[in-house]
């Protein structure tokens, strides 16, 4: 249990001291939340109602998908995780911990909005912080889990980069960030709901900030957190301690079954 601690403690500490992490984890989100905040109201003032939703699922995708990964890569590419396998530490730990790190990284920053959004912008506060809080914890588990998947599946940090942006990208345009999901064509709707972003949003607009939902609240959660612990079972499943290592338990393509609760969420929720 202290080697789990200590462990914790030197990523948690990792993503302040590294400049990279530190970016993706506080200040790009932060930024980014305060240039919105100055510029989004005076071009639609309905921004308000859904600011500090957008701006945590903002946060959160920056850390999991563009912050998370590609330590992942780095250190297997530099043999640092061939040394954790040879000093005893289990592959779940070095799944996990980063997991938990950028978790709570994260808490950090949704404080941060939360409280200051109303003071600042004038934003719309939650209607129910119990709610609210779920739905965070499992947006973050479903990110995550994503995150770490991504990190075990790339080849390389030029591959991690092209899959994180994959989600990321749609993720912004489509997830119901900056345009509401009821404005977009049908089609897009189908593709918007393989985004964890379209289901978070979903969610704190039916369960935490008193507006109407586009479709089950509740269904969300439960995709978002079925998603996050099936990306975690597969990236420990799929899991190479060494780049160099030929041996495989499974075909890269298998990470695509992280997707199946969304793909049934398409099923059953349009």
């Amino acid at each position: 249990m202290s080697a789990f601690a200590t462990h914790f403690l030197f990523e948690f500490k990792t993503g302040i001291r590294n400049k990279t992490l530190l970016l993706m984890n506080y200040l790009f989100p932060l930024g980014f939340y305060l240039m919105m905040g100055a510029i989004m109201p005076g071009i639609n003032p309905l921004f308000r109602d859904t600011m500090i939703p957008a701006m945590i699922v903002f946060a959160v995708l920056a850390a999991t998908f563009l912050g998370l990964p590609d330590p992942l890569v780095n250190a297997r590419e530099s043999g640092v995780l061939r040394s954790y396998k040879i000093n005893g530490v289990p592959a779940s730990s070095i799944l996990l911990i980063p997991g938990l790190t950028t978790g709570l990284h994260l808490a950090i920053v949704v404080l941060l909005i939360t409280f200051t959004a109303p003071l600042l912008f004038d934003a719309a506060v939650p209607a129910n912080g119990l709610n609210f809080f779920l739905v965070m914890v499992a947006l973050s588990l479903a990110c995550a889990g994503l995150g770490l998947l991504i990190g075990v599946v790339s080849p390389s940090t030029r591959m991690t980069v092209l899959y994180s942006q994959a989600i990321f990208i749609p993720s912004m345009i489509l997830g119901g960030l900056m345009l509401p999901y009821s404005m977009l064509p049908e089609a897009a709707r189908y593709f918007a709901q393989l985004m964890p972003a379209t289901h978070a949003m979903n969610a704190f607009n039916g369960l935490a900030m008193g507006a109407t939902a586009d479709f089950n609240p509740w269904a969300s959660v439960g995709i978002l957190a079925s998603s996050g612990l099936l990306a975690f079972g597969l990236a420990l499943y799929l899991f190479n301690w060494d780049s160099k290592n030929s041996q495989q338990r499974g075909h890269r393509a298998l990470a695509l079954l992280a997707f199946l609760p969304y793909m049934l969420g398409i099923l059953f929720l349009l």
